[in-house]
Parts: structure tokens; C-alpha cells; sequence
């Protein structure tokens, strides 16, 4: 991704569920991604490497540390491996007993993709699993020493990464990322200090080696084209391997007028626009998409063809945390990301 010779595509639920790990659901979901790498690499002429948000997202660091209905206050969902979704004081109560639920759960949906990976007529190239290392109990746990080269590994998923909340110099969850050989992936928000990022990379990928690290930027639509460029300019010309992939949901969440969190399809497409307007511009690599999505048929964001309305998202709407592109949207985005691409393209050979 970095040398501009393939493309991104990681996608899944915002937060995974046990409930949800059902053998349907992930045939869904690999199912959905699978499709879009075939369209992407169509109109791309590019390879197309496949990551799912699968068999480990169970746990979502919160902007608020409390939630209230009708007066009540009660600690926010914070994953399954955390606490439950249902709004009473046991089910909100963190219980550390999930995280052994959490592996559980993931060793099954590793055997359900491994089955799936084998059927040729669903999967034509690898995937692989990854999520947020946000739990480092569970993913230390998780880490493991390869005795024949002595480097060590993070063996809860192949990519893990550092989100915008815990991206912190010298925080814990720097510091554990540093110590494994996994590719490691960052969120950068929109207040992104440029000189904070040379320093994460020199933390993280010391070595400038490719492939190791990837910065996921989650600007918001509006703000894209203003924050990224200075960005890409200053880390282009100090360090340069790294894989620069585009989280188009995270900066677009909004509440509708009934209460539910949701995101405009024009909006997430819009940034992606503006993620390829801006590394067409620098002549920098547009490396790939980090997105929330599923095979299924929710309502959740407001958009696409046909479209989900304000009106009509409580017919469908089943996300633990935060809002994913149902199965038509995924579809429908990754036919106007291949349009953007090919576009792109043009007016580079022009």
C-alpha cells in the first residue's frame, strides 16, 4: 500500500458481539468485503488486500464515561469483552470474566473464516482479521515470542491498531505496539499534530520498514481537504513508507431528530473524495479504506440507493455502538470508489 502497488479494504462491525458471531453473519460479512475487493480491483487495477474488523472487535473506548435515560445514570457500553449493552446497573457493570468470552468467541469465528477462506467460489484471495488493541490485559495476554527469531508477536489478530483516543507518546498502548512485529495501524483525528505523528513513527516503525505501519485518518467530510494536506506534506518527507488509508465514518457520526447515532452516506463518500483529491494533488498514494460495514440488511445510515431515511432507521437498526453501512450502501460505495480512482487516475496520465 505504501509503494502505491495495492489497496486497502478493512471493514466490519463497529463493535463485534457475542451474540452476533453466528456462522450468517460472518459469511455476511466476509461475503460483502469480498465483493467490494472485486470491484475496487476492477476499476483500480490494482491487488485489493482484504482486512475485516472481525474476531477481536469487542472492545470501543467511549467519549463519555456515562450514559443516562429518564434520570438514570449507568457506565457506557464499552464492548462485550467490557460490559452489556442492556441498560441496567448489572449489565453495565465491567466484568472481567468477558475477556475470556472474548477469546472464546474469536477462536470460533477463526474457525468459521477459516472454513470460509476455503471455499473458492465465496474467497478468491487471503484474508486476514484485525481490531483495536485497546484492552491490553487481553492483548498482552495474547502476545508471544517466535523462538526461532526471537521477535515478538501480537497473535489476537494479523494488524492491530492504536485509536485516536489512545495514541498518546508515552502511553501504555504505544508502548505495547512498539513491542510487537504485527503491522500496526493509527487513527489521526482532525487536531493531528504533525510533529506528534513523526514521533509515533518513529516510536512504531523506527526502521521505515514497509508494511509495518499504516495512519488511518478520520478527518469528517468538512474538514478533510484543510487538515490532511499539511499532514501528508511534513510525514511524506520524513518518513515516507507508511500506508495512508482513509476511516470516512468516524468523523461523520451525527444524532438524528429521533435519537439514533447515524452518518450520511454522501458524507462518508465526500471524504473519501477528498482523500483522493488530496493525495492526487501531493502525488502520495491513496493506500486503501477503513470501514464500518455489514452484509446485512440494517438501517442505520441515512443515504445511498435505495435509500435509508430519518424516518425509516429504527426499522433496522441493530449496531451495538456506532452506525455501519448495510450490504446495498457497501456495494454502492465501492462502485463510486472505483469511479473516484479511475478519475484519478485520468487526470494523473492528463
Amino acid at each position: 500500500m505504501a509503494a502505491g502497488e495495492a489497496f486497502l479494504l478493512q471493514g466490519g462491525d463497529c463493535a463485534e458481539t457475542f451474540a452476533g458471531a453466528t456462522p450468517e453473519t460472518v459469511e455476511g460479512k466476509v461475503r460483502i468485503l469480498h465483493q467490494m475487493a472485486e470491484i475496487l480491483a476492477a476499476n483500480m487495477n490494482l491487488p485489493v488486500v482484504t482486512v475485516g474488523r472481525i474476531a477481536g472487535q469487542y472492545g470501543k473506548p467511549r467519549s463519555s464515561a456515562t450514559e443516562t435515560k429518564d434520570g438514570t445514570v449507568l457506565p457506557s457500553y464499552r464492548g462485550d469483552a467490557v460490559n452489556g449493552t442492556d441498560f441496567t446497573a448489572e449489565a453495565r457493570t465491567p466484568d472481567p470474566r468477558r475477556l475470556l468470552q472474548a477469546y472464546r468467541t474469536a477462536a470460533d469465528t477463526l474457525v468459521q473464516l477459516r472454513e470460509l477462506t476455503g471455499n473458492v467460489a465465496l474467497v478468491r484471495e487471503e484474508f486476514f482479521t484485525s481490531h483495536e488493541a485497546l484492552l491490553l490485559p487481553y492483548e498482552i495476554g495474547l502476545s508471544r515470542t517466535d523462538s526461532l527469531t526471537d521477535r515478538r508477536f501480537g497473535t489476537s489478530g494479523h494488524m492491530l491498531w492504536i485509536g485516536e483516543r489512545t495514541r498518546k507518546l508515552d502511553g501504555a498502548h504505544v508502548e505495547f505496539a512498539a513491542g510487537i512485529c504485527n503491522p500496526i495501524g493509527v487513527k489521526l483525528g482532525p487536531t493531528a499534530d504533525p510533529a506528534d505523528v513523526l514521533t509515533l513513527i518513529d516510536r512504531l516503525d523506527p526502521d521505515r520498514k514497509p508494511g509495518r505501519l499504516t495512519l488511518i485518518t478520520r478527518m469528517g467530510a468538512g474538514k478533510i481537504r484543510d487538515v490532511l494536506p499539511p499532514l501528508v506534506e511534513k510525514v511524506t518527507a520524513s518518513a515516507g513508507s507508511v500506508a495512508w488509508v482513509c476511516d470516512p465514518m468516524h468523523g461523520n457520526t451525527f444524532s438524528s431528530p429521533s435519537g439514533y447515532k447515524t452518518r450520511r452516506f454522501d458524507d462518508v463518500l465526500d471524504e473519501i473524495a477528498g482523500f483522493f483529491e488530496v493525495h492526487r494533488a501531493l502525488g502520495t498514494h491513496p493506500g486503501g479504506l477503513h470501514l464500518e460495514l455489514t452484509g446485512e440488511a440494517v438501517t442505520e445510515c441515512v443515504g445511498g440507493n435505495p435509500a435509508v431515511t430519518m424516518e425509516s432507521l429504527s426499522r433496522c437498526y441493530e449496531t451495538a455502538c456506532d452506525p455501519r453501512l448495510n450490504r446495498d450502501q457497501a456495494l454502492e460505495l465501492a462502485v463510486a470508489v472505483g469511479y473516484l480512482a479511475r478519475a484519478a487516475e485520468g487526470a494523473a496520465v492528463s
